[in-house]
């Protein structure tokens, strides 16, 4: 059997269910256009994958195998792989947000396509309600994930002898129609140049979650508190696979023999299983809203000085400034300014939703998507629209000293020499606005 071990959100050699397959195969990643077309030339994310796939293939080599990078569409890249006269089948890992299904059901129609469970604990259909529809409230997903999750959800998958099929893995393949040309093994071949990672960034999962054994037990409290290095920081590796959300599960375990309270933490995990349920199975809230109308006010100032820090609101201002400067934004600073955004500034979900997908490190689009429309109102909770954030209150008690503002707003550029918006006013005008258009 010729396989095609297609690597995507799995950029690891360690459990990983591609290597369990026997035979004959040729590992490959593909640089998606369809994606990367989209993206700033200077896109984080872009660096973060290519030094992976460094890795990657470094540690492929020592297995035998090795790596071959692709430049294109991907249905444009297995057809090539058609036209070379040689059968192949494909291995893969699934992918459950509405492009990458669309993208595999274009691949499948091409050439014999195996789905491989990995990115996630369960799969879509596999925490539902007895009647098979699924959750949409969270509690009741947790305590069924709870009933229903196996030792053999974390059991890790082991590697098997492969035989590698001999292809030029040095270069980058760039396939356009019917043309193939070889270009050299860097970023700047496929149009982006090369950013400066946070050390944190570049520092290996396995190394993270030795940093993190040691805030475990304080992370109920701590994780709200911005200024406070209290978080496992592996988001980004989950949603590339640089580690696998079983490797995590199986740390989980080992902490829980030695008394450590794991549940809070493994409850965030359940968050992510259960956003991306919910998109898997309603792949219309990519861009539209659950049950509710309302669909914002479209105010290009307001949104331009969101976008630059420049709303005259500290904690929303910091919160962008952190983005903009490092990829990232503290979990609690998401929900103040998403709620900032939604509510005090009545923009559309949609239109801050794009904003965090440009910039976010770790943007994984279930996530992304369900937490701003749950900020909005807009989602699956029952009547959420009362939910606005004070972010006067919110750093007042969870950045008292102001260190985390300080860090990221040391000064002020901003032609509003106060707030764009009074939160009192606005959270009123808010609560009057979706009263209304709900009652209609």
């Amino acid at each position: 059997m010729r396989r095609i071990l297609w690597f995507r959100r799995d950029l690891r050699v360690e459990d990983n269910p591609l290597l369990s397959q026997e035979g004959n195969v040729l590992p490959i990643f593909i640089f998606d256009t369809d994606i990367l077309e989209k993206l700033s030339a200077n896109d984080r994310r872009v660096s973060f994958i290519f030094n992976a796939l460094i890795r990657l293939k470094e540690n492929l080599k020592i297995r035998g195998l090795d790596l071959a990078l692709f430049y294109g569409k991907p249905t444009e890249v297995f057809q090539w792989f058609l036209a070379q006269e040689s059968h192949y089948d494909i291995c893969a890992s699934g992918d459950y947000d509405p492009y990458a299904r669309e993208r595999d059901r274009e691949v499948s129609h091409i050439l014999p396509f195996t789905y491989l469970h990995d990115t996630y604990i369960f799969k879509p259909d596999e925490v539902l309600k007895n009647d098979g529809s699924p959750y949409l409230v969270f509690t009741p997903y947790y305590n069924r994930a709870k009933a229903v999750f196996r030792p053999e959800h974390m059991a890790e998958s082991m590697a098997v002898p492969q035989s590698l099929i001999p292809f030029d893995y040095k270069d980058i393949h760039r396939i356009k129609g019917d043309t193939h040309t070889k270009v050299p093994l860097s970023l700047t071949s496929i149009g982006f140049f090369e950013q400066s990672l946070l050390p944190h960034q570049l520092l290996h999962p396995e190394d993270k979650l030795k940093q993190f054994a040691s805030k475990l037990g304080t992370y109920p409290h701590d994780r709200d508190f911005m200024a406070l290095n209290a978080t496992s920081r592996l988001s980004t590796d989950l949603r590339f696979g640089t580690i696998s959300i079983r490797a995590v599960i199986r740390w989980l375990v080992e902490q829980k023999k030695l008394g450590v309270d794991t549940e809070p933490f493994f409850r965030q995990l359940i968050f992510r299983e259960f956003y991306a349920m919910l998109l898997a199975h309603f792949p219309r809230l990519v861009d539209q809203n659950f049950r509710y109308p309302f669909r914002g006010v479209d105010n290009n100032d307001y949104f331009e000085a969101f976008c630059t820090a420049c709303t005259g609101v500290p904690i929303v201002d910091a919160g962008i400034r952190e983005l903009l400067e490092s990829g990232e934004m503290h979990n609690r600073v998401r929900m103040i300014c998403a709620s900032f955004f939604t509510k005090n500034l009545l923009l559309p979900w949609q239109w801050g939703e794009r904003f965090f997908a440009e910039h976010l490190m770790d943007y994984d689009a279930a996530s992304n998507i369900l937490s701003w429309q749950w900020s909005a109102g807009t989602g699956v909770d029952p009547q959420p629209y009362f939910r606005i954030f004070n972010p006067y209150t919110q750093s007042a008690k969870f950045d008292k000293e102001g260190l985390y503002i300080k860090k990221y707003l040391p000064d002020s550029g901003c032609e509003y020499p106060k707030p764009i918006v009074d939160h009192k006013q606005s959270s009123k005008r808010a609560l009057e606005y979706f009263k209304n258009t709900f009652s209609t």
